[in-house]
């Protein structure tokens, strides 16, 4: 089924896939990596101005890589805003996305937190580093295939 941002995307050649909706009835979109910049500049400027959240999760084990973006189009005067939430998955072997932080200046934070925990790269971001974990730590703790260090080891080794 088709939602009311889908029919205006396909009604100006936008790429993208229809996920259907969420149990709140909340569109989900797929945006290929490539797209997702031109695509992300095109939404804020139809009205989607305010970033709710991002997020990132690892698909399956060896899978994809997952950025999740949550918009809402406020506009005064209008009680129930439109949501959207628009998904853009990344190969493990090499996630990049270009990051939103030009277009919603809010998924600074986020983004990096993604980073930090998932490893996808997001082009362009002004200060994309480690933001829960030392920058010493290796690895990406919230992927599936994570083996996490054996810290009594590295105690012991001290």
């Amino acid at each position: 089924m088709q939602g009311r941002l889908s029919a205006w995307l396909v009604k100006h050649g936008l790429i993208h896939r229809s996920l259907g909706f969420d149990y709140q009835g909340i569109e989900t979109l797929q945006i290929k990596p490539e797209d997702w910049h031109s695509i992300a500049v095109i939404l804020y400027v139809y009205g989607y101005n305010y970033l709710r959240s991002q997020c990132a999760y690892d698909v399956a084990p060896g899978g994809l890589l997952a950025s999740v973006y949550h918009l809402t189009r406020i506009e005064y005067g209008v009680d129930q805003p439109e949501e959207v939430c628009i998904k853009v998955f990344a190969p493990r072997g090499n996630p990049r996305i270009p990051s939103a932080f030009w277009v919603w200046k809010g998924v600074d934070f986020q983004e990096r937190e993604s980073y930090d925990m998932l490893g996808i790269s997001y082009d362009n971001h002004p200060r994309l580093k480690r933001i829960l974990m030392p920058e010493s730590w290796i690895g990406w703790p919230l992927r599936k295939d994570y083996i996490a260090p054996n810290f009594y080891e590295i105690q012991d080794a001290h």
